[in-house]
């Protein structure tokens, strides 16, 4: 393949992210490659400066960070593999005025980039939807209505034989229980260790609860627990999505998926971490009303062709991204530079004199839009401009 600047596609590739709650050779072990051996959370496939894709030898640019600034484009989308082996923290993430405001706040206060503490590491939005690669991807994602947390909250109750989550049970009694309850579980009152205790003990032995047991094994003590008992808590089959958008508080629990956000790594912490956890300007972007069905269902825009596309809800109708799920024959028009990559099978891309073959674990980056032949069978997911 040329790799003269004006080439529509170029190989490009990136090592997995070793987080601790990956899974051992999990990003591996999805896309048929070689394994590290530890743990492998994500791969990064897009320009962001903190793991840009690195690109094929010979090319203008050793890094889709390069062509971006060579080019003078921007990439709207960040494209990831990701394999959970254990919870990730729960989070939520910004609107695009408050990333900005965020961002040059902590700039003007002068806090490092680096910082452990800083909040904001670039000026941009992280909407963000991710499709399951296997059946069983567990996550939690977004609020539960009042009612039905303090229906659990009595059930745990009486087994715990205290009155330690009668305090919590008060707070989420009150006109804005959700967001009552919640700050007084991350805020450290009097109490909360004794409540987060009664509800794991409660919990003990009961299939229903069995997400708190397992959350208090890996974050013992952590009033995330507690947390996650407000909130929604969901199991995908394969091929199955879910959409979180700015103010959304959520947390993957387990599974593999491929993940599609806004080029940007602007997390606010809320518990099952020992990361920095920000409790006010966490509150300050959290979506405070129960979530609604946040499920994210494909719709088929040609033969063998289907699109996640965030704008079907009303919450990503400004999204600039889409993912198409690709699993045969198909002709696709390529709105902007996209990505693709193979999660199973084999495919070849054609557009005018152009070529790229993207066998399993393979990836590609096309630099522009264009009318694209797709040839092959199995799994081809590429990242594209909505």
């Amino acid at each position: 393949m040329s790799a003269h600047e004006n080439e529509l596609f170029v190989q490009i590739g990136n090592e997995p992210r070793d987080y601790a709650w990956g899974r051992v050779d999990g990003v591996a072990g999805v896309l048929g490659t070689a394994g590290t051996g530890g743990p492998e959370a994500e791969l990064w496939l897009g320009a962001h400066p903190g793991s840009p894709a690195r690109t094929a030898d010979g090319t203008p640019w050793p890094t889709l960070l390069d062509w971006e600034r060579q080019s003078g484009a921007k990439l709207p989308f960040l494209l990831k593999i990701l394999v959970s082996g254990g919870p990730l923290s729960l989070q939520a993430h910004p609107t695009p005025a408050q990333a900005e405001a965020g961002f040059a706040d902590e700039n003007l206060r002068g806090v490092p980039l680096t910082a452990a503490h800083r909040n904001y590491k670039d000026p941009y939005a992280k909407p963000e939807l991710i499709v399951a690669l296997e059946d069983g991807f567990e996550a939690l994602c977004g609020f539960r209505p009042v009612a039905e947390i303090l229906a659990d909250v009595d059930a745990l109750a009486a087994r715990a034989g205290s009155d330690s989550l009668a305090p919590w049970r008060q707070e989420l009694s009150g006109p804005d229980g959700l967001r009552a309850g919640f700050s007084w579980l991350l805020a450290g009152a009097a109490g909360v260790d004794l409540a987060v205790a009664a509800l794991v003990a409660a919990a003990s032995g009961d299939e229903r609860f069995e997400l708190l047991t397992r959350l208090a094994e890996t974050y013992p003590g952590d009033p995330g627990i507690a947390v996650a008992l407000m909130l929604r808590h969901v199991t995908l089959a394969a091929g199955e999505s879910l959409w979180l958008p700015a103010g959304n508080i959520h947390a993957y629990l387990r599974g593999a998926g491929v993940e599609l956000m806004g080029p940007s790594d602007n997390v606010l912490r809320g518990g099952l971490t020992p990361k920095h956890v920000d409790t006010a300007e966490l509150e300050r972007v959290l979506t405070f009303t129960a979530s609604e069905d946040d499920h994210l269902v494909p719709v088929a825009v040609a033969e063998n062709v289907q699109s996640y596309r965030p704008r079907i809800h009303a919450s990503g109708a400004d999204v600039p991204f889409e993912l198409l799920a690709i699993t045969g024959d198909a002709t696709i028009a390529l709105a902007g530079s996209s990505i693709a990559i193979t999660t199973d099978g084999s495919f070849a891309l054609s557009s005018g004199g152009a070529t790229a073959d993207v066998p399993r674990g393979a990836a590609v980056f096309a630099t522009r839009s264009a009318d694209v032949q797709v040839a092959g069978s199995g799994r081809l997911w590429i990242a594209t401009a909505g």
